[in-house]
């Protein structure tokens, strides 16, 4: 049977075998993480902490901040937070989540304690024991106990494990609450697509504050009883250092990421034919069909292109293992939840319509906190619409056309940004693009592109437009070519379509 709670989830591994490790570190088991999420709840308990009281984290990434969220997820509701974030910021999200307490290093003196403190919020402190595991940690408190818990003992199916903002790019974040059914679901639905064991081993290089890596690496590995093994954060040139030392049967990441490492693989390649890796993964972002292929080529793996968002605790849809498909340019099927196309009115479409992807199932949440306007308009007969624009194909697999915010409406012609990127990145100067939308005075918004170029080649922005010319209906062609040295990146390391014009300076 599925585990419905965090700490049911923690009983799929060996009590010996490794759940949480990190470069140079031993690893720490199942049974040593087992006693850590029941030695926090007793210690979250005694200072006044229980279920569904929030937790905000903000811990640097590696194994400390992966056992956390397991540990403390297992009891209360756990907040992360970008470590990056200014104290404003910190100020914001804390006061936004309720938190009832911080939880920081020891050391740890930064804007996010600022923050906590003028908010009266009560900070506990993370210590890692000399020569501990990886992901060993002891709490400890400051000042008063943070009042009576909500309710004491290991967290239920229904209560909430966490809690995460979305982006925020065009409005005010919304809060999106994940129950322990909903993160055991979508870890479930992961082992189930990836045919992940006891015996696979993930290197974890996403940032721990996002859905991608709290879920797709770390808690599908423990949902399998495999290992997780945490990295400090994303590091082209330390990769195949990693991969050397933990020998990982899998990874996961987005394609900003894949496409540092390819670059990275012809200084590498004895650690490349080392290398024996099952499968890569690739989400939160459209993987360009290019970047796929040569994945494939110099890893002699599968890459398996999901697609995820946070209302749905990260999975929805996934191309499948061999002898399954792959089909480059597609999210795959239904993986998970049911997946389906509705038009604006609310009408299901068959396949082959394009429309908005809405999604139901286990792993989706019941809803925005504090927010009836966003989830009326968010559900419709309990499907949940993703505001991406897709079209599902006769075999049920589903191509991503564009964020309905993010389609370029170009004088009433719409253009789909991911359909000018696979064409630009098939210039052989290009190493990575990204289209969006730039102001236009009669218009309203024209195509406009960044790019960054191949070490060692050459192109000029005329001769990109040319490229493109040939290959795309001219009111498709990007009027403006921006060859810059590196992209703007959100915190997660995916190109950000929106707010990007701005950004680099092409305002009306």
């Amino acid at each position: 049977m599925a585990a419905t709670t965090i700490r049911d989830l923690l009983r799929a591994g060996e009590p010996d075998a490794p759940a949480i490790g990190a470069p140079e570190r031993e690893a720490l088991t199942y049974a040593g993480l087992g006693k850590l999420a029941d030695d926090t709840g007793r210690a979250l308990n005694d200072f006044g902490i229980g279920r569904n009281d929030r937790v905000a984290i903000v811990l640097p990434n590696g194994p400390e901040m992966a056992a956390t969220f397991v540990a403390i997820g297992a009891n209360a509701t756990t907040a992360p937070l970008n470590p990056a974030y200014r104290e404003e910021e910190f100020a914001f999200y804390l006061e936004d989540l309720s938190a009832k307490a911080l939880v920081v290093m020891d050391n740890d003196t930064t804007a996010a304690v600022a923050a906590a403190e003028k908010l009266g919020i009560p900070v506990l402190r993370v210590s890692v024991p000399s020569g501990a595991p990886a992901g060993q940690f002891e709490l400890f408190t400051e000042g008063a106990a943070a009042g009576q818990p909500s309710a004491s003992g290991a967290a239920a199916e229904e209560d909430v494990a966490l809690v995460l903002h979305t982006s925020g790019t065009t409005s005010r974040p919304k809060i999106v609450p994940l129950t322990h059914g909903n993160v055991c679901a979508s870890a479930s639905h992961i082992v189930a697509t990836l045919s992940l064991t006891a015996a696979d081993r993930c290197l974890n290089i996403m940032p721990l504050f996002h859905i991608h890596g709290l879920i797709a690496a770390t808690l599908s590995s423990l949902a399998a009883g495999a290992s997780v093994w945490c990295t400090p954060g994303f590091n082209a040139l330390r990769f195949f250092t990693w991969t050397d030392e933990i020998r990982p049967t899998w990874y996961t990441a987005v394609p900003t990421m894949h496409q540092a490492i390819l670059a990275r693989a012809p200084r590498n390649k004895e650690a490349v034919e080392r290398l024996k890796l099952r499968l890569i993964r690739s989400s939160s972002s459209s993987l360009p069909p290019q970047v796929m292929l040569a994945l494939e080529e110099v890893f002699g793996a599968p890459v398996i292109e999901s697609y995820g968002m946070t209302e749905a605790a990260h999975q929805m849809a996934s191309n499948l293992l061999p002898p399954g498909k792959r089909k480059p340019g597609s999210v795959g099927v239904g993986a998970g939840p049911e997946v389906a196309i509705m038009d604006e009115a609310g009408t299901l479409l068959a396949h082959g319509n394009t429309g908005e992807v809405v999604i139901r199932g286990p792993n989706v949440t019941k809803g925005y906190e504090n927010n009836p306007t966003a989830n009326e308009g968010a559900f419709t007969d309990g499907w949940f619409r993703t505001g991406d624009q897709g079209v599902m194909d006769d075999e049920g697999y589903l191509t991503i056309t564009g964020r309905l915010k993010e389609i370029i409406n170009r004088g009433g012609e719409k253009i789909s940004p991911p359909e000018v990127d696979n064409v630009l990145m098939d210039h052989p100067a290009i190493a990575q693009v990204v289209t969006f939308a730039m102001p236009h005075k009669s218009l309203g918004e024209e195509v406009a592109a960044a790019a960054v170029l191949r070490e060692g080649m050459t192109a000029t922005e005329a001769e990109i437009r040319a490229f493109a010319a040939e290959r795309l209906a001219d009111f498709k062609v990007p009027r403006k070519v921006l060859i810059l040295e590196e992209i703007p990146k959100g915190a997660t390391g995916k190109l950000q379509r929106i707010g990007l014009a701005e950004k680099l300076g092409l305002g009306s």
